[in-house]
Order: C-alpha cells, then structure tokens, then sequence
C-alpha cells in the first residue's frame, strides 16, 4: 500500500510539473475541425482526373 501512495506522488509530482512547466501554451481543447480547406480542396481535385478517365473508355466504345 505504502508503494501505491509513492507511486501516486510521484506522478501527481511529475503532472503537475509538465502543467506548470507548459503555462498558457497547453492546448486541452482536442481534436481541431474548423480547417477543413487542406482536405476539402484535394479531394475534389483528385476525383476530377478519376471520373475524366472513366468517361473517356465509354465515349470510345460508343463510337
């Protein structure tokens, strides 16, 4: 038991340490969503080429 309540300190030592340490600069806030334009602008650019190629072999065929 005595090992547990050693173990305990240390950690809440060594937690509130980084805490401090860090200052204003943590960010707790988790997961960000609002920058979408990375991921939203290249995926359309990449469908583009894909569906461009699918069409091509059919108006081939057709003629």
């Amino acid at each position: 038991m005595l090992k547990l309540i050693i173990a305990f300190a240390v950690f809440a030592a060594i937690s509130l340490f980084v805490i401090f340490k860090a200052g204003d600069k943590a960010d707790l806030s988790g997961e960000k969503h609002g920058d979408m334009t990375s991921h939203g602008a290249s995926a359309p650019a990449a469908a583009a080429p894909a569906s461009a190629a699918a069409s091509a072999p059919a108006s081939a065929a057709s003629q």
